[in-house]
């Protein structure tokens, strides 16, 4: 069995932000994925001016298409506003990729399927070891399924998302968001990407819209129609990939000082937009930061909030 300081289960942005900070320190640090590097990963890709702060690089030195957003045109229950700000979407396909091998961590690709506590720490499908464990795995992440069947803590809000990344000959560059259009208790998105890429989508509460005897699809094929009819698209868009993921609750994620849980593993996708990369980054690098004794790890460190001003935010609250 091979022995490690730290394994992080997950290389998403989460777990590679985490490893970045634990390898600089000299630490001996794996990193265990299911898939291998660069993978598709169904996101819209929204980062914030903040996710390069948090990373110590400046937008310009991003190797990959980086697209510039001066403003967005946010649309609430039907009335528009338009937000200045620089604002940034990515393709996860790059930026999970080169965000790991930033890290210059070593990587497993493996699937964890069991994991047991012992007297050194962890045992992973009794081939790994760790002393300390971080799970950054995502919404279905093993050691937080682990960690809160341990604890009984039970997660946030269940959203429901349904999404499509292709290419198109998009003719308009302002990025759009709708929040509680046609009664969606959640939000829609239109975001046209460098490369010739679009990324659209749909998420709400999973059980707002059981109450309602509605459902995500029904959400999606308005939103399709909405960009039909204001000629953002010609034709029908490629279909489109469903997720889910959980809103943070307002405990701590179950964990110690010899586990800790990260990113959608601990369910920190802000309250307004589902934004996951963010907090995804700054959660793995308090995680790594309390691993080394140079704090406390706390997602009340974390925004609850990206983009909606403190007068609005009651909308999603």
């Amino acid at each position: 069995m091979k022995r490690y300081q730290v394994v992080i289960v997950g290389g998403g942005p989460a777990g590679a932000a985490c490893a970045r900070k634990l390898v600089e320190a000299g630490m001996d640090c794996l990193v265990v994925d299911k898939a291998n590097f660069p993978r598709q990963k169904t996101c819209a890709g929204w980062v914030t001016p903040s996710v390069f702060a948090d990373l110590g690089i400046v937008p310009e030195d991003y190797p990959f298409d980086l697209t510039v957003f001066p403003r967005l045109k946010i649309f609430l229950n039907g009335f528009p506003i338009t937000r200045p700000g620089r604002q940034y979407a990515i393709r996860r396909l790059e930026f999970d990729s080169w965000l790991l091998d930033l890290s210059r961590a070593e990587f497993l690709r493996h699937e964890i399927k069991e994991i047991r506590k012992t007297e050194q720490g962890y045992s992973l499908d009794g081939v790994i070891e760790a002393q300390v464990l971080v799970g950054a795995g995502g919404t279905h992440c093993p050691v937080a399924r682990m960690a809160r069947k341990e604890s009984g803590q039970k997660r946030g809000a269940r959203i429901v998302a349904l999404e499509s990344e292709y290419r198109i000959n998009w003719q308009d560059p302002v990025c759009r968001l709708w929040f509680l259009e046609n009664q969606l208790p959640g939000y829609a998105w239109y975001v046209p990407k460098k490369g010739g890429y679009l990324n659209i989508g749909v998420g709400g509460n999973a059980q707002v819209l059981k109450e309602r005897g509605s459902s995500i699809q029904e959400h999606w094929e308005y939103l399709v129609g909405k960009l039909l009819h204001l000629g953002l698209l010609e034709d029908q868009p490629e279909d489109p990939r469903g997720y889910v993921y959980h809103l943070r609750g307002g405990d701590e994620p179950p964990g110690g000082k010899d586990l800790y849980l990260v990113g959608d593993a601990a369910g920190l996708a802000t309250l307004d937009m589902g934004e996951g990369i963010g907090p995804a980054i700054r959660s793995g690098q308090l995680a790594a930061e309390a691993i080394l004794g140079q704090g406390v790890y706390s997602v009340s460190r974390i925004p609850r909030y990206s983009l909606l001003p403190v007068g609005l935010r009651w909308l999603v609250s």
